[in-house]
């Protein structure tokens, strides 16, 4: 059975390690993961503006999912995007995904979020049978 619950700060090694299994377009690295963007997560986590769960199964991490909590104008309120959402290989197909999907849904209701937001290349389908619609294209601009 899956559980899920928010992510805290001894979940570093497993979560470092689903991502190295997520990542396409970059490499993670350890020293900024452990010394900036995870510390930087679960403070955002702490303070409201991200919502960071993990699923697990007979006390192991098999996924994670990360939300940032964005301010609107145009929607009039918060939006809560989905940003990473992964799961081990070998437990994929049998709900994990979808319960932390279902887990941020629920988080973004009690937050009052006006709605919650994937951007997705691979995964439309998934999504789609959550009950996500799309509405536009995603673009991205890089600084480097």
């Amino acid at each position: 059975m899956t559980a899920v619950r928010d992510a805290g700060p001894s979940d570093a090694d497993d979560v470092y390690r689903l991502l190295n299994g997520f990542v396409t377009s970059y490499r993670p690295d350890r020293v900024v993961f452990d010394g900036t963007t995870f510390p930087r997560v679960i403070e955002a986590a702490s303070d409201g503006s991200a919502e960071f769960l993990v699923a697990e199964e007979d006390a192991c991490v098999v996924g994670y999912l990360l939300a940032l909590r964005m301010p609107t104008l145009f929607a009039g309120g918060t939006i809560l995007e989905v940003l990473e959402l992964t799961v081990t290989e070998s437990v994929r197909g049998r709900g994990t995904g979808s319960a932390l999907v279902r887990a941020a849904q629920a988080k973004a209701r009690e937050a009052k979020d006006v709605e919650v937001t994937v951007p997705t290349r691979r995964a439309a389908g998934f999504y789609r049978a959550l009950g996500f619609r799309e509405t536009a294209a995603y673009l991205k601009w890089s600084t480097a």
